[in-house]
């Protein structure tokens, strides 16, 4: 309660009287924002010893590009500028009209990235050491409240230096912070929002990942853990998609991905031998079948369900089949 108190404090002494101390989340923090180069995705991820940071600092836009918006956070950067920048304008033109109109602009720190890749980043006099920013090819990373200078630049080589998709990247960058100190505070929330090069008229389609860590005394270790359970169940929803456009090969592949990714997640065999099953592969379903029911016996009681929805034949001989390989009570 006393680090709250001395912070909002803090608070009502950098802004203006005019200006209200509670309406501004302090929300500290390192993050990055991105477009990747070889896709034209565009990410933010962020990490702060505050509650919840996924609903205000990272802002991203398919077809647009991204925003984070941080220390005493003025949440309007993040909507306002992709709007400015859906508009045609470049993120250093978004960026410098909405610090224009901005009389606190001292305590802000602003990153943002538009959809030819440009980047443009502020980080206000006033945010509280050590803070700083670093830009590079099509990213930016910025902090403030850090235990040490050395955090952001640490997140700019490991960015550039990681493999794998911009999620991935993306994750890296905030555990190479967290490794070099990051925030004096400690950690308690962090969030991770990846969205398309191009939009698709759907926003919902857009989102190719939206993981938030609202409190966890790890939430780097449990985004990581999130983002691979995400990506397990991507593979299943693509097998689903597979199976019922009568390609089966390419669904039993989707669905194998998806139960390495989560081994300890009962459900993901489980379809994987209903797949099975329905294909006529029943010698390789049974066994997954007893597995899956040695685990979790309620799986058993699933099976009876599916003929009806088409997912396994109906025919009760072959339910039977299916459901004598389940634990005896």
């Amino acid at each position: 309660m006393r680090s709250l108190v001395s912070l909002a404090v803090l608070a009502a002494a950098l802004l203006s009287p005019a200006a209200s101390a509670t309406a501004d989340p302090l929300v500290h923090t390192y993050s990055i924002v991105a477009r990747d180069p070889k896709t034209g995705d565009f990410g933010v991820a962020v990490q702060s010893h505050w509650f919840s940071v996924g609903p205000t600092v990272p802002w991203a836009e398919a077809g647009v590009g991204a925003v984070a918006t941080q220390s005493f956070v003025r949440v309007d950067y993040g909507p306002k500028g992709l709007a400015l920048m859906r508009g045609g304008k470049s993120a250093e033109q978004a960026l410098q009209e909405l610090l224009a109109a901005d009389p606190q602009k001292d305590v802000r720190q602003v990153a943002m990235v538009d959809a030819q890749g440009r980047v443009a980043t502020w980080t206000g006099p006033r945010c509280i050491a050590a803070a700083g920013h670093q830009q590079g090819a099509g990213y930016s990373v910025q902090a403030n409240l850090m235990d040490k200078p050395t955090v952001w630049p640490a997140m700019a080589r490991a960015y550039e230096g990681a493999q794998g998709d911009l999620a991935e990247r993306l994750l890296a960058a905030l555990e190479a912070a967290e490794a070099e100190g990051g925030d004096i505070r400690g950690r308690q929330s962090a969030a991770i929002l990846v969205v398309r090069a191009q939009s698709t008229g759907e926003p919902w389609r857009d989102r190719l990942v939206d993981l938030r860590v609202d409190d966890h005394p790890q939430p780097l270790a449990e985004l990581r853990r999130l983002l691979t359970l995400d990506r397990a169940y991507d593979e299943m929803n693509l097998g689903d998609d597979a199976f019922a456009a009568g390609k089966v090969e390419e669904a039993l592949g989707h669905y194998t991905r998806g139960t390495k990714l989560a081994p300890d997640i009962a459900e993901l065999p489980f379809w994987q031998a209903v797949t099975l099953f329905a294909a006529g592969r029943e010698e390789q379903a049974l066994p997954i079948f007893r597995e899956v029911f040695a685990r979790e016996e309620r799986w058993a009681r699933v099976v009876p369900r599916l003929p009806a929805a088409g997912l396994l034949p109906d025919d009760p001989k072959k339910i039977e089949k299916i459901l004598s390989v389940a634990p005896k009570k």
